[in-house]
């Protein structure tokens, strides 16, 4: 079936805005990275946020990463602290009104040291999404115990890493039932070998470019039973040690039934593992267009996003950069298994040419049936300004809406929170309030959280899908779904929890469906392999899916 444009558009005319309403329902989070004067690389680079339930009661709860006090300068040998309260990762849940609650403390998950991000998944299939913590020096396993608490099961499972790890992805890589661990790690830095870099006057030193530090091998932990994993990445074909990773995201982006694995490689060249069956990677990225830019050039990727932009059926990527290098957008090219980089023919050149991305999503914020940008911003060195006085350090959001052929910037118009420079970080999506419009909050680094409620006047109609996995993970992450709608036409996506930059988002995949009143079916691919097709005709809600129940 074509996969074509709905002919009309409900509120296509109609600005998309957001309003930050972190005050309004009690999230009081504010990111702690303990800047000094040494510039120590690690205090630029975080933090992530997740969207989840976590006690299953049917409301989106949020969990922030934080930093570390680092002492100025750092003793040798010595360690960022995390004991301080203002340094506590922080999980919110939401109550029946609305708002939000610290539950931190009797969660059990202020953790410890120096935060970057966080993955969501349920690896041991019990129901309950459990979380990982990426921090540098080591990262932290919570098992949901389905009671509001969680424990610290990283010692038994396995899953400590060590050196600098960056995102992660609960992902199940050979469709055995159980999610699998992707992770990412950054540089082979320390605080011991920090680097001065930038000029000797007061005030003037900068953070280090990656390229004064060798690169590291992301790893990959191999799920064995639902409680152990174990450490895979050679043998998978994914322990690159050139690489300097930060975003990951998945999608099966060659439609063979295997879900691939693109990783956002900060100035060497992009990985893109394409899974060629048993757990085994082969590093296409070169062949498939996917590693540089148009003109060669490896460029800073940061955050990505792996969706299918412009609704013909294949997952496309848009990979965050900083000022001067433009956003990467690698359109699939369908059953070639090639990319075709279309940042210029987008408009993404013009809109980001002085831009620096982290966190970003392909999220259909009008519901008018093509996913639009979001992106987190900000500079990574908070001296640019010396030296380049037109990039700003703290940069506003970014919302550029889908036009079909390109994007266009309506930040202008989206309201007060497009207006405010920060420094934002992590970035994740979903549906705080339960009322179709997709929401978005914001990690900022040294800054107050943003909680972006998307209050868009009259938006398309919609559909949430959520999968139950019995065969497959019991997320159903990796499936693809697509909905057909009344007019014939079609949408497709991946469900995953991971993508961005540091950042999970809810699992629950949203369409947007314009005009159309009514679904005609709902296609669900699982990683299992079992294909199920359900008729539905109620829209405007979330259907839940189980996997081989009609």
């Amino acid at each position: 079936m074509a996969l074509t444009a709905p002919a009309s558009i409900s509120g296509a005319n109609e600005p998309i805005v957001f309003a930050d309403v972190a005050a309004e329902v009690g999230v009081t989070f504010v990111h702690a990275g303990s800047p000094t004067r040494e510039k120590y690389l690690v205090e630029t680079m975080g933090a992530g946020v997740a969207m989840l339930d976590f006690d299953n009661d049917g409301r989106l709860d949020l969990f922030f990463v934080n930093g570390a006090a680092i002492p100025d300068p750092m003793p040798r040998g010595g360690a960022p602290d995390k004991r301080d309260g203002r340094f506590h990762n922080r999980l919110y849940r939401q109550t029946p009104d609305g708002r939000f609650e610290d539950t931190t403390t009797r969660a059990g998950v202020a953790g410890t040291g120096y935060g970057m991000g966080v993955a969501v998944g349920d690896y041991d299939n019990d129901g309950d999404p459990d979380l990982y913590v990426t921090t540098y020096g080591g990262n932290t396993l919570y098992r949901n115990n389905g009671d509001g608490t969680f424990s610290d099961v990283t010692a038994a499972a396995g899953v400590g890493a060590g050196g600098w790890s960056a995102s992660a992805a609960f992902v199940d890589v050979d469709h055995d039932g159980r999610l699998d661990l992707f992770v990412t790690r950054y540089l082979d830095w320390s605080f011991d070998a920090n680097i001065f870099c930038g000029e000797r006057p007061p005030g003037h030193r900068a953070y280090c470019h990656p390229d004064r530090y060798p690169g590291v091998t992301s790893l990959l932990y191999h799920n064995d039973d639902g409680t152990r994993f174990t450490e895979s990445g050679v043998r998978a074909g994914i322990a690159d040690p050139t690489g300097k990773s930060l975003g990951v995201a998945i999608a099966d982006f060659d439609k063979d039934g295997r879900i691939d694995l693109f990783v956002a490689n900060d100035s060497v060249r992009e990985f893109l593992f394409r899974n060629r069956g048993g757990g085994q990677f082969d590093d296409v990225a070169l062949a498939a267009g996917a590693a540089y830019d148009q003109d060669g050039r490896a460029f800073a990727g940061m955050g990505v996003t792996f969706d299918d932009r412009d609704n013909d059926g294949w997952p496309d990527l848009v990979v965050t950069t900083l000022s001067n290098q433009l956003y990467a957008h690698f359109r699939n090219e369908g059953g070639a298994g090639t990319f075709s980089y279309a940042t210029h023919a987008t408009g993404l050149a013009l809109i980001t040419r002085l831009r620096s991305g982290w966190g970003v999503a392909l999220v259909d914020a009008d519901n008018d049936g093509w996913r639009d940008l979001l992106v987190a911003q900000g500079h990574v060195l908070d001296t640019v300004e010396f030296t380049t006085p037109h990039v700003g350090y703290r940069q506003p959001l970014l919302i550029a809406r889908n036009l079909r052929t390109r994007f266009g910037d309506v930040s202008n118009t989206a309201g007060p929170a497009f207006a405010v420079p920060r420094a934002s970080r992590g970035l994740a999506v979903g549906d705080l309030d339960g009322d179709g419009r997709m929401d978005a909050v914001v990690n900022t680094l040294n800054g107050s959280a943003v909680v972006l409620r998307n209050v868009t006047d009259a938006p398309g109609h919609w559909l949430g899908v959520r999968l139950t996995g019995t065969r497959s993970n019991r997320d159903g992450i990796g499936a693809a779904i697509e909905v057909v709608a009344s007019d014939g036409t079609a949408q497709v996506a991946t469900v995953s929890t991971t993508g961005s930059y540091l950042s999970a988002s809810d699992r629950t995949a949203h369409f947007g469906l314009g005009v159309n009143a009514r679904v005609t079916s709902v296609r669900v691919r699982w990683p299992s392999g079992i294909v199920q097709t359900l008729t539905p005709t109620a829209i405007d809600r979330v259907l839940t899916i189980t996997e081989g129940v009609k």
